[in-house]
């Protein structure tokens, strides 16, 4: 039984990847100083898997921390890096805030990545690297343009580092270029817990649904996109866990085509954000209190991925649809609320 350590394995992918690496049967470790996500997030793991999962409450940006836990785990496999901080319009307001947690961070990483000769490395990476693309849907082909964003920055920043480290280091890595993780574990047991308001769209979707938000905010009517509002690529979150199970296990079987190979990951479906709100309308049943604002910085207007390379090389297919994200993330809510009145 392969060991891999998940850092950030109690943010909202990082569990869930957790639970898809253990249903595959890996062992698993995890680094995640909870400074943006709950530790309650293992009971959840628990539940679905029966497994107990080790988590060491340790901020990465510490390298002495975080060297400790090598020193404590000689037979480490392979390595997903989730822990970074991920909201845009926050990394526009608190630019040094990112690029310190999410650039110190990975090296502090990869410094042991050297120091105990870890084989595998996947990254989690972002659509955000490709900024506002000529054309759409994007390939991994695609240049990589100026980023809208210090976070998005950040990203690119994290693939150049990981890229020219698994050059000089005898280690192989995957960037795993995501698009809109959304939804939660079919169980209920596990989904997105934002710590404060919700930076993305439908944790604020759900959450002003349940009314703990009083209205939902659409930021930009005026793009040129079918409706006004910005296009994403929606997955649900349980499909982004199970790909990098799949990566680990191309990287294992050495099927890799350099020591550093890059996939998208998304449906390959643009979603305006007035679609995402009325699918979720739908399959809710509840009218959202929306209002129409001003464009915020740092969004890009359009983008929605190819996915054909990580369909043809990992073996990897979209398992759910818009409705089962909108659905399984209203549900989640709503026990979020039950789980309050209980307390």
């Amino acid at each position: 039984m392969k060991k891999i350590l998940v850092t950030g394995g109690c943010g909202y992918i990082g569990s869930h990847t957790i639970v898809d690496l253990i249903e595959n049967g890996y062992e698993v470790i995890s680094i995640d100083d909870n400074s943006r996500s709950s530790i309650t997030a293992l009971n959840g793991i628990e539940l679905i898997t029966g497994k107990k999962i080790k988590n060491y409450t340790v901020d990465l940006k510490n390298f002495d921390e975080t060297q400790a836990v090598f020193q404590e785990h000689h037979d480490i496999t392979g390595i997903i890096h989730f822990a970074a901080y991920k909201a845009v319009s926050e990394s526009v307001e608190q630019p040094l805030f990112y690029y310190e947690n999410n650039l110190f961070s990975l090296i502090n990483l990869l410094k042991c990545v050297k120091e105990f000769s870890i084989p595998y490395f996947v990254f989690s990476s972002s659509c955000t690297v490709y900024g506002n693309p000529d054309s759409i849907p994007v390939t991994e082909s695609f240049p990589i343009k100026k980023a809208e964003s210090p976070y998005g920055a950040t990203k690119q920043m994290g693939e150049d580092i990981v890229r020219d480290c698994s050059n000089a280091f005898e280690t192989t890595s995957i960037l795993l270029r995501y698009f809109n993780p959304v939804g939660a574990h079919p169980s209920n047991h596990l989904g997105e817990l934002p710590i404060g308001k919700p930076m993305n769209l439908v944790p604020a979707i759900t959450q002003t649904a349940i009314g703990k938000i009083p209205k939902l905010m659409v930021y930009g009517s005026d793009y040129p996109t079918r409706d006004g509002s910005c296009i994403r690529d929606f997955i649900h979150v349980c499909d982004i866990a199970h790909a990098h199970t799949l990566a680990l296990e191309y990287l294992i079987a050495q099927k890799n085509k350099s020591y550093c190979d890059v996939f998208n990951l998304g449906t390959g479906n643009g979603v305006s954000v007035l679609e995402a709100i009325h699918a979720f309308e739908k399959v809710s049943g509840v009218q959202l209190n929306y209002e129409i604002g001003p464009r915020r910085p740092g969004d890009v207007v359009a983008i929605y991925a190819n996915n054909e390379l990580a369909k043809k090389t990992l073996g990897w297919n979209i398992q759910y649809s818009l409705e089962d994200m909108m659905r399984t993330a209203w549900a989640w809510e709503q026990k979020q609320l039950t789980t309050k009145k209980i307390k």
